[in-house]
């Protein structure tokens, strides 16, 4: 029974933003998109599973990198257009920057500065 991937707000591309925090420390990982499926397989499998809108095509979180985001529980805000992720990250890296998440820049003094390190460089995680 699907009725409830009927109740998420989609877009008019048949998308809903998700927030994906990390279940353990609460720090947010990123933001990303999905689509039914991808939103369906989610629950089903148990694993994090996205719509890429840069290649047009289901994106399942850590496939290349193995840093996998392992469901914790799966969240739906109060105007039913946003979705929120707990998650296990596995490996400590959630951004493709190698970093353990992706809002690394911070406003100061008028400039985006860096305020996290990379842990790993991605040339070494996407060969």
């Amino acid at each position: 029974m699907t009725d409830w991937l009927e109740q998420v707000g989609w877009n008019s591309d048949g998308l809903c933003p998700v927030i994906t925090q990390e279940y353990s420390s609460k720090q947010v990982l990123t933001l990303a998109w999905m689509s039914r499926e991808s939103l369906k397989l989610t629950a089903e499998t148990g694993h994090a599973v996205y719509w890429s809108r840069s290649r047009q095509k289901l994106w399942h979180k850590g496939e290349q990198s193995g840093h996998q985001q392992i469901i914790k529980s799966i969240h739906l805000d109060c105007d039913q257009d946003a979705i929120l992720l707990l998650v296990e990250q596995k490996g400590g890296i959630a951004c493709h920057t190698g970093r353990h998440h992706c809002f690394f820049q911070k406003l100061q003094d008028g400039q985006w500065q860096t305020t996290e390190p990379v842990l790993k460089d991605p040339s070494e995680i996407y060969s």
